[in-house]
């Protein structure tokens, strides 16, 4: 799929299936969710370029899909920064919309 999962939510959904808090099921019903959220948010709000770097640990490609595993990483617009220690980027061909 492709997603926006932030990694350390994913571990805490883990987590919470371990401790049988919450099903398999349900914690791929909030991935979905989280993941339609966020795009839809980011389709609608976002307007501001951010550039980022960071050391990154893996990177796959698979079925036009990329996935990159990232660590020490700092993320910047053009007035603000912050830091995260682990990200997780997949990125899909999206829809282009016609600007006319």
């Amino acid at each position: 799929s492709c997603g926006i999962n932030a990694e350390y939510g994913e571990d805490s959904l883990d987590e919470m299936v371990q401790t049988q808090q919450i099903t398999a099921a349900a914690k791929q019903q909030v991935l979905l969710q989280f993941d339609k959220a966020m795009s839809y948010s980011l389709a609608q709000r976002a307007r501001n370029k951010v550039n980022f770097k960071g050391k990154i640990k893996t990177y796959r490609y698979c079925d036009n899909v990329w996935t990159f595993l990232m660590t020490n990483t700092e993320f910047r617009d053009s007035t603000e920064g912050f830091h995260a220690d682990k990200v997780k980027i997949v990125a899909c061909e999206g829809n282009k919309q016609d600007k006319t």
